[in-house]
This record gives structure tokens, C-alpha cells and sequence, in this order.
């Protein structure tokens, strides 16, 4: 990489165990009040049409909060925002559906599980929601996704010169699938980028390789959540945020390559 890569956060969407959004993940972060563990909620789709709300699975529920949560954030108007989307995996609950009817004599499967199967399931179901035109990238690099996310997100605003929207989520699978895939359960960030400061602003960050290991959350509960849950990786990066604290911190990735990112808080 010839130069670093630099951008502007104006929004911010969150939801993971316990943290409904961002407001209350920021106090959690700040340590204004402690962190209880409980199972995500995820709000109801209001902005798809009726057929796609019904078909609507907990990664297209998760996704559409967190987007639609950083962009009211920045007031931006989602139609017009180029999108990255990277996960770890796709639909858990969806794959394992798949794979019990394929374990039947009936193995007809109904086109509604077959095209929520796919990795970029969450990305069509955002575009039948906003409308959104803008170019859209789809990304997996398995525990290091939100990494994988961030990189190529960072990359389009400095080239590309426009707004754009990363959202990085993971879903849990059920059992049997589980015990060899271990993530508790859904969770995701979306953060807003882009190429020039604006009144909006919250702070830039610069992204540089490195080989500093990240270091851990001194919260357990919260570390616990940045190790099992690839999406929140992002967690030390929000606690500075919700910190409003400039500094230099490292993010996990493709070991032995990991991801320094300086911060510098408007």
C-alpha cells in the first residue's frame, strides 16, 4: 500500500447482544452505565414492502437497522450512498434450514430459503428497501471481515471520492452447526464515511498496516464479545469514538497483518 487511507465518520449503527443501537453502546463504551448481556433485539423492517418483510431473516433485520441508524446519524439520504457489506458467514438459521430439508426424503427446496442462502442476500434486500443505485460490494474474509470491510470501504472514498456505507454484521448458526461455528449471536456496526470533513464530522481515521497485535478490552464482557462475534472486532475502534479519545489503536485481521488506525476526534 503506496499511501494510507483516510476518511471522515459521520454515522454510526449498532446492535449486538444487550446494545439495542449506538446510544446505548456509546454509554456502555464510556462506562456511564455497566453492561448486561441479553439476546439482540432486532426491530421490524418497516421500510420493505409487505412480501419482503414477511421473508425477512435476522441478518436482512440486523443489516437494515444498523444502515439505516449510521445514515439518520448523518442525516444522509440513503438512496445516493454506495454500500460495503462484509460478514462472515451468510444467513445461519437460513443454511440451517437448507441442510435439514436436504436431509429428508423431500428435498424440494422452496425459492424463498435458495435466494436467502446466498452471501449477498442482505445487500438485495437494502437495495429493494432504499432504492439505492450507488455501487455495492459484498465481502467475506471470515474472522477478519470487518477488516476486509473497512479496507475496501476506506479505498472507494479516497478514490472514488463519495460517500460510503460500511456495514459489517455476523449471524449465529444453530446446532449442530454451531459447536463448529461458536458465534452467540447476531451483531453488526455501520459507519458512514466520508471523503471530506463536514459539520456532521465525528472524527477521521487513517488506516495504515501494521503487525501490532490488537490489544484487548479491559471490560470482559465486552471482550468476550469482540473475540466471539467477527462484526465487533470494530469495538475498540467505537470505544474511542464513543470516547470522543484521538490516539492510535490496532484491530485484528489477517495475522500477521493487522490494522492500525489513527483517530482524530472532531
Amino acid at each position: 500500500m503506496s499511501r494510507p487511507l483516510t476518511a471522515w465518520i459521520e454515522g454510526i449503527g449498532f446492535l449486538a447482544p444487550g446494545l439495542p443501537d449506538w446510544p446505548t453502546a456509546r454509554a456502555v463504551l464510556r462506562g456511564e452505565q455497566a453492561y448486561e448481556n441479553a439476546p439482540s433485539v432486532l426491530p421490524a423492517p418497516s421500510i420493505l414492502p409487505p412480501a419482503e418483510r414477511r421473508r425477512a431473516s435476522r441478518v436482512v433485520k440486523l443489516t437494515l437497522a444498523i444502515g439505516l441508524e449510521a445514515a439518520a446519524h448523518a442525516g444522509a439520504d440513503v438512496a445516493t450512498l454506495a454500500t460495503v457489506f462484509s460478514a462472515s458467514g451468510a444467513d445461519g438459521h437460513n443454511c440451517h434450514a437448507l441442510c435439514e430439508q436436504l436431509a429428508t426424503d423431500d428435498r424440494q427446496i422452496s425459492p424463498t430459503r435458495f435466494h436467502n442462502s446466498v452471501h449477498n442476500a442482505a445487500a438485495g434486500y437494502w437495495g429493494i428497501a432504499t432504492g439505492a443505485m450507488a455501487p455495492c460490494q459484498v465481502i467475506c474474509a471470515y474472522d477478519a471481515s470487518f477488516g476486509a470491510g473497512l479496507i475496501d470501504a476506506l479505498g472507494q472514498v479516497v478514490l472514488d471520492r463519495q460517500p460510503t456505507l460500511l456495514i459489517a454484521y455476523d449471524s449465529e448458526y444453530p446446532e449442530p452447526l454451531f459447536a463448529k461455528r461458536p458465534v452467540p449471536d447476531v451483531a453488526g456496526v455501520a459507519l458512514l464515511l466520508t471523503p471530506e470533513r463536514s459539520e456532521r464530522s465525528l472524527a477521521s481515521i487513517t488506516f495504515r498496516p501494521d503487525t501490532t497485535a490488537a490489544e484487548p478490552l479491559t471490560d470482559a464482557a465486552l471482550e468476550a464479545l469482540r473475540v466471539s462475534i467477527p462484526a465487533l472486532r470494530a469495538l475498540p475502534l467505537l470505544q474511542k469514538l464513543a470516547r470522543c479519545e484521538g490516539g492510535k489503536i490496532c484491530l485484528d485481521y489477517l495475522p500477521p497483518m493487522q490494522l492500525s488506525i489513527d483517530i482524530e476526534c472532531c
